[in-house]
């Protein structure tokens, strides 16, 4: 248990250490108004050992706190769930619930606060990390969430390591950011269904009031007296689109890649869309480091991306390590029978490769 405990803390101050943390949300609707919310999780120091878990309906979980124990909050599952985890099976960073309820979490350093840790509150502590889990194993819905995080501390492990951010999504489409800032709670309403990381989310929005001029399609010639302009090529319209790696290009593109994507029929063409969306989004190892500084031997600083379809209850994933997209069907598990169950996202760490067969003529 010891060694456990101190790999939670060194994960935690790991991730704070290394200024290579992204990642970059989006929201995608069918036609007829299902909702598939997909991110990227991006780090560039090392592989995360990400993982996949199946938590069963009555699994109790406890918080690490920063004591250094699990001495928090003790938490039972009434929903099962599917989750994605980073380092450790407790540290689920995204997935849904049986109900469809879906949540993940975010970096969001420099800017957010949380309450000072009270070691007698402990049993009311929840770390960070295990927010995601605690909501996944118990509400159904968003409101039943405002509720009853109030009555609870939620703490880093690490009071040096950086503060997160988390978007909830319902089955309707309902989206909110949560936003713990100076101790208090902040919830906001996402309808535009894009995140990212700093700064907070309504600066996010008013930055976008910068691009106003983008426009999809390519810009008309213009003439200046004798003289025409015309442009290169389509997609003209996104002439100043920003297309460096911070938080704010990303959110700007997304939101723009997100608005212009046209509605598909159904969530399985949706999920395809979304990956096609999120590839623009792949971070190369390389960029994030300074000339000399030494590269870690991982091919990706994206280290997977998810796509979420809420109503046909599917958790769809591709990683650095295969980009082939694989899926958790939650519809067939049972939750009420299902033991815990943790597994690799990758258990052969290795692009595979499609041979192409050439018949004879």
């Amino acid at each position: 248990m010891k060694r456990t405990i101190l790999s939670a803390v060194a994960i935690i101050m790991a991730f704070n250490a290394f200024d290579a943390k992204a990642c970059t949300g989006i929201t995608l609707h069918t036609r007829s108004g299902e909702t598939v919310p997909a991110r990227t999780i991006e780090w560039a120091g090392n592989d995360i050992n990400s993982r996949y878990v199946i938590v069963p309906r009555g699994y109790t979980q406890r918080s690490y706190t920063p004591d250094g124990g699990l001495n928090g909050m003790e938490f039972t599952s009434v929903y099962g769930y599917v989750g994605l985890a980073v380092d450790q099976d407790a540290f689920v960073v995204d997935g849904m619930n049986e109900a469809g309820l879906t949540a993940g979490l975010f970096y969001f350093p420099g800017y957010g606060g949380y309450v000072g840790y009270n070691p007698d509150r402990a049993r009311k502590t929840l770390s960070d990390f295990q927010l995601v889990s605690w909501i996944l194993g118990n509400f159904d819905n968003i409101d039943a969430v405002k509720k009853a995080i109030r009555d609870i501390d939620v703490v880093s492990i690490d009071p040096r390591s950086s503060t997160v951010h988390w978007r909830i999504t319902e089955p309707g489409g309902r989206q909110v950011v949560l936003e713990i800032i100076d101790g208090k709670l902040n919830f906001h309403e996402n309808t535009l269904g894009v995140f990212t990381n700093s700064p907070d989310f309504r600066w996010h929005l008013t930055n976008l009031n910068n691009y106003i001029n983008l426009a999809t399609g390519p810009i008309a010639q213009k003439n200046y007296g004798d003289y025409s302009l015309s442009a290169f090529g389509g997609g003209s319209g996104m002439l100043g689109l920003p297309g460096d790696m911070t938080p704010p290009s990303r959110f700007v593109r997304a939101a723009f890649f997100q608005m212009t994507a046209p509605k598909l029929d159904t969530s399985e063409e949706t999920v395809a869309q979304a990956f096609h969306i999120l590839n623009s989004f792949d971070i190369p190892v390389g960029i994030q480091f300074a000339e000399g500084q030494e590269i870690p031997d991982i091919p990706s600083a994206t280290q997977w991306t998810v796509a979420t379809d809420i109503s046909g209850r599917k958790i769809y994933y591709r990683t650095m390590y295969n980009s082939n997209i694989r899926c958790i069907d939650l519809a067939g598990i049972d939750f009420g029978k299902v033991h815990f169950q943790s597994a690799p996202l990758d258990e052969v760490k290795s692009q595979s490769f499609e041979p192409v067969r050439i018949g004879r003529r």
